[in-house]
């Protein structure tokens, strides 16, 4: 299995991630799930709703004192709702999240790891000195290691 992605929704993305650089870029990408894979229909550009900690009561975010949007990205709960409603108005279903790494390789670090659910893709755009450089996609398997999910321009 993999992901289809058209070379307009690319471009969505890589623009998304250079005209956001030296901070991480976020999104939502909408489509369909069948037994062949993922076909994305919507790409939808989010803000990078990072908010380093405040208090640190809890030693796993100790951290996260140190990180900011350059390093770190948040979807805001109502963006992925306005997402989640706009594909059930198409009939569509959330079916990944694309970021992008700031002159850092396209490869998933720990913080994405942590944070991600079997059933999505993960594309991460790698941008060196403001364009892009590299991509790649990535889906969470049953042990929690990632792996590579081939990426079909349409």
């Amino acid at each position: 299995m993999g992901i289809v992605i058209s070379e307009l929704q690319l471009n969505i993305i890589y623009d998304h991630a250079e005209n956001i650089y030296p901070e991480e870029c976020c999104g939502i990408i909408l489509g369909a799930i069948d037994q062949f894979g993922k076909s994305a229909v919507e790409v939808i550009p989010t803000v990078n709703a990072w908010v380093k900690p405040e208090l640190v009561d809890d030693l796993s975010i100790v951290e996260e004192i140190n990180r900011t949007k350059h390093s770190r990205y948040t979807i805001a709960p109502e963006d992925i709702f306005r997402a989640q409603k706009r594909g059930r108005d198409l009939q569509l279903e959330v079916i990944g999240f694309f970021h992008s790494h700031p002159d850092y390789p396209a490869i998933p670090s720990t913080c994405d790891r942590d944070r991600a659910w079997e059933i999505y893709s993960y594309p991460i755009v790698s941008v060196i000195q403001g364009k892009v450089s590299d991509l790649k996609s990535w889906v969470l398997d049953n042990k929690g290691v990632f792996q590579p999910e081939q990426i079909q321009i349409d």
